[in-house]
């Protein structure tokens, strides 16, 4: 078997009012209280998916990423002890500070670390949106998708690809270098952005409803630099989204609609529409880097590139159906 989801994130802020604040009236999570210092946010019926550990630094603590068995876990420690990554068990109140049964944990080549996971924790009370939402599109998903700056995307891949059975939905270097990983049917979980530098680019979460989306546009776009990236969709994961400024300087990517792919017949390309059908304009870059994205777009525009008018997305069907 193999990692099957995102399971969690950690943040490392400080921030403490300013995530509380973003996290549910922005986002829509509910927040739960864990103790002084530190957060925790719900998403669903996992008791845990997005933690601030309340230390400085505003950047990544660890990703959390899920199996289905114990097995699973030392299969992935005897592999990754053989390629010397060294692999730490776990005590019982790391597991509990993370609501799992079980976990190993590691760091990639660029420092970022990593932990597997089996049993998350599922809470009996029903989840409470932090702002009237539908909810979100998590369950067999995931928590949603994660991308990370990185120096050089080919030295990483074969970590991620060989290693931890992460596979390659698509890859593109235009207008910059980008590589794309599913574990599950979710187009991807996991993201290269090929900028050179190291640390997080974004999270995503996806929402049931695209007024979800919309209503949480309102709210922000009449805020100061609160919005990173306008409404837009993107090219490979046909993702209807906009990008909002975090109280720690990266971004998160408020969606719906994504791709829904089929793992076992999956082969992965290289693209080159660019990343986004239309919108998606970068404000937060300087007029001359917004340029190459805008000019591309209107490119693509241009020879009539679109979404598929019936996204192959099987969830989104079987929730119509269900509906009738």
């Amino acid at each position: 078997m193999a990692i099957n989801a995102l399971s969690y994130i950690g943040v490392n802020s400080d921030k403490i009012d300013d995530w509380s604040e973003y996290s549910q009236k922005c986002l829509g999570m509910q927040q739960v209280d864990r103790g002084k210092g530190s957060l925790s946010f719900r998403m669903d019926d996992h008791k845990q998916r997005l933690a601030i550990t309340g230390d400085v630094g505003d950047n990544m603590a660890f990703m959390g990423w899920e199996v289905d068995t114990k097995e699973d876990l030392q299969m992935y420690a005897a592999r990754l002890e053989k390629n010397k990554i060294h692999v730490f068990q776990g005590d019982k109140a790391l597991s509990d500070k993370r609501f799992v049964e079980e976990l190993i944990f590691f760091t990639d080549p660029q420092g970022n670390r990593m932990e597997i996971v089996y049993k998350p924790m599922k809470d009996t009370d029903p989840f409470v949106s932090g702002r009237p939402i539908s909810g979100f599109k998590t369950g067999p998903y995931g928590m949603g998708h994660i991308v990370i700056h990185v120096k050089d995307v080919q030295s990483l891949i074969p970590f991620y690809r060989d290693l931890l059975d992460f596979k390659i939905s698509d890859y593109s270097n235009t207008p910059i270098s980008l590589c794309f990983f599913h574990v599950n049917g979710r187009h991807h979980s996991f993201a290269f952005f090929g900028s050179g530098r190291e640390g997080f680019h974004h999270f995503m979460v996806e929402y049931n409803s695209l007024d979800d989306v919309g209503q949480g546009y309102d709210l922000l776009q009449y805020k100061d630099d609160a919005i990173a990236y306008t409404l837009g969709r993107h090219t490979n994961d046909y993702m209807t989204s906009f990008y909002s400024h975090t109280p720690s300087g990266f971004f998160v990517e408020n969606g719906w609609g994504g791709r829904i792919i089929d793992p076992k017949t999956w082969e992965s390309i290289e693209t080159f529409e660019g990343p986004s059908f239309w919108g998606h304009e970068r404000l937060y870059m300087s007029d001359k880097d917004r340029l190459k994205f805008r000019e591309k777009r209107l490119d693509t525009a241009s020879k009539g590139k679109q979404a598929p008018l019936f996204v192959d997305c099987p969830w989104l069907y079987s929730n119509i159906v269900n509906k009738k």
